[in-house]
């Protein structure tokens, strides 16, 4: 039997958890170091938020993101420790929207240090644009993509609102005004949603409201070395890898406004043979959705 191909899958925002990669770091030099060096960059003891919270700051935009970033890329460290064959032989990687900054990480686009500046630089221009804005996210469960864009056209009115990730068969996320978001979880339900989940996060990303983030950021990634990819990582904005660095940049900015195409990356990877997956961060999200686009396909959580 041909061995099945590997991918690695990194979380984004909203997998953080207070606690998440301290036994990493107190059993592997390698990801102690990892939290060390991001301290002395972002000028802030980035181990201890992770390590002892509060809650409410790790949840903060402008914290959650680099903080998912290195615990993701410690994960790597932990993989490499005890697998490192699965390592070597990892030939693709994706990441659900910030995830794609450990992913071009780890594929050799980014060095660490730039990676870790661009996402706290993207995690405070997302925060600075949801707070101009009182809006939203609310997962919509048990309705196809056709349905609930129908919902959200019906909702908008005078309002941003938008299909801002589509994750898996039946879960779709949208994003916009307060207003509009609370129209679209009342209409989704009527029209045979099982439920619509408000999601705990500052603001309405990936969509047209993020727009003030989007001068900063691409200030940012044009201040910054990028190299060739040395394994593919599958974009969120087209679901297609990108080989030249400055198609990864622009599409980098992209992302903050576009809705993420999860589920169509999935099948990207699963069309190109790849069934077996690793979720390398924290939670276990990725491998559920996995699990709703092919039972077939394995993933394994690497922090649990």
């Amino acid at each position: 039997m041909p061995v099945s191909k590997i991918a690695f899958l990194f979380p984004g925002q909203g997998a953080q958890s207070v606690g998440m990669g301290q036994a990493l770091a107190e059993s592997l030099p390698a990801a102690r170091e990892l939290y060390d060096r991001a301290g002395e960059i972002l000028g802030f003891d980035l181990a201890k938020l992770c390590f002892e919270g509060p809650a409410e700051s790790l949840d903060s935009t402008i914290y959650s993101q680099p903080a998912l970033f290195v615990t993701s890329l410690a994960a790597v460290e932990a993989l490499r420790a005890e697998s490192p064959e699965v390592v070597l032989s990892c030939e693709a990687a994706a990441g659900l929207s910030l995830g794609e900054y450990p992913a071009l990480v780890f594929a050799g686009v980014l060095d660490f240090e730039d990676g870790l500046r661009l996402v706290q630089l993207r995690g405070a221009a997302m925060q600075e644009a949801a707070d101009a804005v009182p809006s939203g996210m609310v997962s919509i469960l048990g309705l196809e993509r056709v349905q609930v864009q129908a919902v959200v056209d019906q909702a908008r009115g005078a309002d941003v609102l938008e299909i801002a990730n589509m994750l898996c068969p039946g879960n779709i996320v949208i994003s916009g005004s307060n207003a509009a978001c609370e129209r679209a979880a009342e209409l989704a339900e009527k029209s045979g949603a099982m439920k619509a989940i408000p999601l705990a996060v500052a603001g309405a990303f990936h969509t047209r409201i993020m727009e003030p983030a989007l001068s900063r950021l691409s200030a940012g990634l044009a201040k910054v070395k990028m190299h060739d990819p040395k394994i593919p990582v599958v974009s969120n904005v087209d679901a297609q890898p990108h080989s030249n660095p400055e198609e990864i940049r622009a599409l980098l900015v992209k992302q903050v406004v576009n809705p993420v195409r999860w589920e169509d990356s999935m099948r990207y990877l699963l069309d190109g043979g790849f069934q077996q997956y690793y979720e390398v961060g924290p939670g276990r999200v990725l491998r559920g959705l996995l699990r709703r686009i092919d039972r077939n396909a394995t993933c394994q959580s690497v922090m649990g």
